[in-house]
């Protein structure tokens, strides 16, 4: 009995090891696979491309448009290696530095500023340079950005 159940650990513990070598890895390399990982969480996704500026995708979360860019990319605005997620909203130009400051002090993995034109922006990096990260990994990191995005929005406007 004991022997049985060594072998079915075993046979356990290799199928878990053969599916994470098999985990695909996604890089912004590929403008289309990043696309494919936003319209997963149910979000639109459109990839606007043009000869002379990196690419990125406009998308919306419960009514908050933001932006996916491509960054990091090579002279032809192709072969990216990093993202950022980013999210602005001019409607909100009286929030004070203090108030953004304070997001910084308090939140973890995005930062918060005013851009040039005085309104509040949301953004964080993610880098995926090399081979790249697993498709679940980057789906992870929109998980969190949406958990930001969301509490962002409130921060601001509550």
């Amino acid at each position: 009995m004991l022997q049985s159940a060594r072998i079915a650990l075993a046979v356990l513990l290799a199928a878990g090891a053969a599916g994470t070598a098999r985990a695909e890895l996604v890089n912004p390399s590929n403008p289309q696979k990043i696309v494919e990982i936003v319209q997963s969480r149910g979000w639109p996704a459109k990839l606007i491309t043009s000869r002379d500026d990196d690419p990125y995708i406009e998308s919306e979360h419960k009514g908050l448009k933001f932006l996916v860019l491509f960054m990091n990319c090579n002279d032809d605005h192709r072969q990216c290696k990093t993202l950022q997620y980013y999210l602005g909203f001019s409607d909100a130009k009286d929030t004070t530095l203090d108030r953004l400051n304070e997001w910084n002090r308090t939140k973890r993995f995005a930062r918060a500023y005013r851009d040039e034109t005085g309104d509040p922006v949301l953004e964080m990096d993610l880098d995926v340079d090399f081979a790249g990260l697993p498709r679940e990994n980057i789906g992870e990191t929109l998980n969190t950005w949406s958990t930001l995005m969301d509490s962002f929005h409130e921060f601001l406007f509550d």
